[in-house]
């Protein structure tokens, strides 16, 4: 009996065999004549010669031993008219939800507490070592950029509103005791007549910085003196952050069309003031001065957002950054201020080594959504200051000086009639400051710190500190720059 795959089969009807012919017809039907020829190649010699061993199963071509399956179908060849079906395409990650860059939110923590640092110790070196005002605008620059993408009307009015209800509150303690203190703006040396009255507009729109008594009151007082000037005294912030957000819009116009020029114009403008070419008087002068210090700073936040710092090699960013700081360390040795090596004294030192500084820092920025490590354990403390960072930086040099007449009632104690134990205080007394300053500031923050989430159209939240509750809502030392 011939095999029913030998050559002289090909193109014709398969035999009977016993008990597989319509199963095994049906099988190799469709390939007797697509590959008659291609078989033939691969076995020349008549499939009938070949020695097949004895199995149990079908015939063999001899008709004598039975093998064990039916001989394999071949497989099928390739058709090059035929197009291949298209893979599958590969399943693309779900893009992740816009959040806060908690970095960033690490960076605007660590200026404010520093800020508070600074304010109580008055430490010159802490300039130095971290320039808070810089990081502060850089980062509130990169916000502003993102923000810009709607149209630049809007979100100017949008900055504007959330910055001014918390001001409006504080400058409504401060005025009241002022004016229960006895000042008359119009009788105010500086300034005085229709004026003076004028310039409390500040208080409203900080157009410029607001107008406050120099000293008031005696020393011997509850508060110190010259407690109006260190109160109202970093309110300049407040002046030059609205100036830069009326500014962003031509800013970032102009950074995008020419962006180095953009970024060292204000660097170089800072060159002029700083060594003296050109000097401004008053409040315009300062007004200038702060856009020359840190409007670099501002346009880093552009930087940012837009990719630009990304394009520059990190190693030539940070080579180039500390050179510029070098110059700003180098220029401030021999312009030295009253308080020595405090850069907010030197404009030039401290429009460089800030603009250095928050390169580096943006240049390392790793975008986090989540705070790493050990660093996770003060996700709730960065997510409050950051959600307070108005009310934090308008009421604390305030509540730094609500601390003396607090410490003050210590001295009354029945014990601190020993030298010992009153000189141990008089020795400790600006760390019970900065002990007492924190739960002041968190009680501001339950008072009036609300007033951010009225301005932002937010349910008011008595401790925005991210967790579950808060996010629920609630349902219904001297006045120098830091």
């Amino acid at each position: 009996m011939t095999h029913p795959q030998d050559p002289a089969y090909r193109g014709q009807q398969y035999p009977p065999q016993q008990g597989y012919q319509e199963q095994y017809a049906e099988q190799y039907e469709p390939y007797a004549d697509q590959y008659a020829d291609q078989y033939a190649d691969q076995h020349p010699a008549p499939y009938a010669d070949q020695q097949v061993p004895a199995q149990a199963g079908w015939f063999d071509a001899a008709g004598a031993t039975r093998l064990a399956e039916p001989p394999p179908a071949p497989a099928p060849a390739a058709d090059a008219t035929r197009p291949l079906p298209e893979a599958p395409p590969e399943a693309k990650p779900a893009p992740k939800k816009p959040g806060r860059d908690r970095y960033l939110d690490l960076l605007r923590t660590t200026a404010l507490v520093r800020v508070v640092v600074y304010h109580l110790f008055g430490w010159a070196w802490l300039s130095v070592v971290f320039p808070s005002m810089g990081v502060m605008f850089a980062l509130a620059g990169s916000l502003m950029a993102r923000s810009l993408s709607r149209p630049a009307l809007s979100v100017i009015r949008g900055r504007v509103r959330r910055l001014l209800p918390p001001l409006w509150a504080f400058g409504a303690v401060v005025l009241t005791m002022l004016f229960l203190a006895g000042w008359n703006p119009g009788k105010d040396p500086d300034l005085g007549g229709t004026w003076g009255w004028a310039t409390l507009f500040n208080y409203l729109v900080p157009i410029g910085a607001p107008t406050y008594p120099w000293h008031i009151g005696a020393d011997g007082g509850l508060l110190d003196a010259t407690w109006p000037a260190q109160a109202a005294g970093p309110l300049w912030y407040l002046r030059a952050y609205l100036w830069f957000v009326i500014a962003s819009p031509l800013l970032l116009w102009a950074f995008r069309r020419v962006p180095w020029a953009t970024l060292l114009a204000p660097l170089a403008l800072a060159a002029v003031i700083g060594t003296g070419l050109v000097t401004i008087p008053g409040e315009t002068g300062n007004a200038v001065t702060d856009f020359a210090v840190y409007g670099s700073c501002w346009v880093l936040g552009f930087a940012h957002h837009e990719g630009l710092l990304a394009t520059i090699p990190r190693y030539l960013a940070v080579s180039c950054s500390a050179l510029v700081m070098a110059f700003g360390l180098w220029w401030a040795s021999g312009h030295l201020g009253p308080d020595g090596w405090d850069l907010n004294d030197i404009p030039l030192a401290q429009a460089t080594w800030s603009f250095g500084f928050v390169v580096i820092l943006l240049q390392y920025s790793p975008s986090w959504q989540q705070l790493p490590g050990r660093l996770a354990k003060w996700d709730k403390v960065i997510t409050l200051s950051n959600n307070r960072a108005v009310t934090i930086y308008l009421w604390h040099n305030m509540l730094i000086m609500a601390t003396v007449p607090l410490i003050d009632l210590a001295y009354s104690l029945p014990f601190m009639g020993d030298e010992r134990w009153s000189g141990a205080l008089d020795s400790t007394y600006t760390l019970w400051m900065f002990v007492l300053v924190w739960p002041l500031i968190a009680l501001s923050i339950v008072g009036v710190g609300w007033i951010e989430d009225l301005a932002a159209k937010r349910p008011p939240r008595l401790w925005p500190d991210g967790s579950r509750k808060s996010r629920a809502g609630s349902g219904g030392k001297g006045t120098r720059r830091a």
